[in-house]
């Protein structure tokens, strides 16, 4: 069973300013194809030939770091492009309601997703992210996941390689987090991800 480029879930001219149309369908159709194109030969006539992406990446953790680098990048990348939308939506009662006890509001969050994110040396991803039922903002540094870490519940992420921003802001990372935050976080995914506990998985 071969994985597949997960479909954006939108056009890919609706992210405009903050993720023109160019940078998505090159994001998309090059970057996270070649993730997977790498993963799938990876596996290839192996035991992980049939496995979920999920066991894929845990068993591939400090045993095989360059399938656990592409399968990595595959969910991430799946789990990105579910994480913005054209229109940004109200997060549920519930989220909303930890957001302020953990940030004081959802724009106090967004600020702070900006810092982390700008702070973040290097290439990686900035997550919000739920673990004994408080959020929290977690960093992954270059492809790491937190796809297969127990007890933490991942519900929006942000992709802070430069490729994901480059085409549109250069090298100002801070403008492309500022322009994300502000109005393309999918606030509905977070909160079914939420609703739900640790259950997205990349799909087969």
């Amino acid at each position: 069973m071969a994985f597949e480029v997960t479909p954006l879930p939108y056009p890919d001219d609706v992210l405009a300013p903050a993720v023109s149309a160019e940078t998505l369908s090159y994001h998309h159709g090059k970057h996270h194809k070649a993730y997977i194109d790498k993963t799938n030969n990876a596996i290839e006539g192996t035991d992980h030939a049939d496995k979920p992406l999920e066991d894929i990446i845990a068993a591939a953790r400090g045993s095989d770091q360059g399938l656990f680098n592409n399968s990595a990048q595959s969910w991430n990348h799946g789990f990105y492009w579910h994480s913005m939308a054209g229109q940004e939506s109200a997060p549920s009662d519930e989220l909303k309601s930890m957001i302020e006890s953990a940030f004081g509001s959802v724009d106090s969050l967004k600020e702070k997703l900006q810092e982390r994110g700008a702070g973040h040396f290097a290439s990686g991803w900035v997550w919000l992210a739920e673990k004994g039922g408080k959020l929290s903002i977690e960093e992954t540094h270059d492809g790491d996941t937190l796809a297969d870490q127990d007890g933490v519940n991942p519900l929006l992420v942000i992709d802070l390689w430069e490729h994901a921003y480059y085409l549109d802001h250069q090298n100002a990372r801070p403008a492309y987090l500022k322009a994300l935050t502000t109005e393309k976080l999918n606030w509905a995914f977070a909160s079914e991800n939420l609703a739900r506990g640790k259950t997205w998985t990349y799909p087969n």
